[in-house]
């Protein structure tokens, strides 16, 4: 053991895991690097070499009425149903964590089984389960937004579940005996100390749903999501630079929220410390 430690800290070791770091960052964001050289391409094919330097693709994007409609509802789905994963998996966390349940591993064990259930079978399932009450649940966003909730909450009891965990509960407790009731207890003491994991849930929650195209395209009814214009677009080439152009924004817009989100989830972080 203390021979493989004296590796990985020698000059040596960390020339190799540098690299090795490097080559994996290459790996996983030079894709998106050709995609926004591309977007600038005077082609309507993402081929070499290059014509030459244009910004069309995103001028005809911001006249595209209905690719941005697809972008509003994707934002919609994506808004309401992190915002319903994220207070259910609230509830879940609590019950895990903080109460004594009979069955609690078999209930974590199903809460999570969306984690490890192909979407296309989660999919189906769905579908056929909407189908058999089509007054109740009429195919549409409705449906959707159903379909990513059940998706997106094992992500956020993965993220509350270990914060819960590391709040001490002698601090409720606390709160309990100075005379605060379970839901002022709450809303004073708990909810500011696991604010940043609600937060990075949501986002996780978030980004997930708007992404989210199989099951989206079983349930959507005459809905079109972001995910589910794009690719039906690909198949037409004279359309290809507008679905790079949207998707250079988009991916802009999610790394500017993320990297904002985990800075502010940061200093809120420190800011509870100080104070704890």
């Amino acid at each position: 053991m203390a021979q493989t430690m004296d590796i990985a800290v020698s000059k040596n070791g960390k020339r190799v895991l540098n690299v090795w770091f490097a080559v994996l960052v290459l790996f996983l964001y030079a894709p998106l690097g050709l995609l926004l050289l591309f977007s600038f391409n005077d082609n309507n094919l993402p081929v070499f070499p290059l014509k030459g330097f244009t910004t069309s693709a995103y001028e005809q994007f911001a006249a595209n009425a209905e690719l941005k409609a697809s972008v509003v509802t994707s934002a919609k789905v994506a808004a309401i149903s992190s915002l319903i994963a994220v207070l259910l998996g609230l509830l879940a966390a609590i019950v895990l964590v903080r109460r004594h349940v009979f069955g609690k591993s078999v209930a974590s064990a199903l809460l999570l089984s969306p984690l490890v259930v192909p979407y296309i079978a989660l999919a189906i399932g769905l579908l056929v389960f909407f189908s058999q009450v089509p007054e109740w649940f009429p195919l549409g966003m409705r449906t959707i937004v159903m379909g990513h909730v059940v998706l997106s909450i094992p992500y956020t009891i993965l993220i509350l579940v270990p914060r819960f965990e590391r709040l001490d509960v002698r601090i409720e407790e606390a709160a309990r005996d100075l005379g605060a009731g379970a839901f002022q207890t709450f809303r004073l003491i708990t909810l500011p100390l696991i604010l940043p994991a609600l937060v990075s849930a949501f986002i996780v929650a978030f980004v997930l749903s708007f992404d989210e195209i199989i099951i989206a395209s079983f349930v959507n009814g005459d809905i079109t999501t972001f995910p589910i214009y794009l690719f039906s677009q690909l198949r037409f080439p004279t359309l290809l630079p507008q679905v790079i152009a949207v998707a250079c924004v988009v991916m802009a817009a999610s790394a500017l929220i993320l990297v904002g989100a985990e800075i502010g989830r940061r200093i809120l972080e420190r800011r509870l410390g100080a104070e704890l």
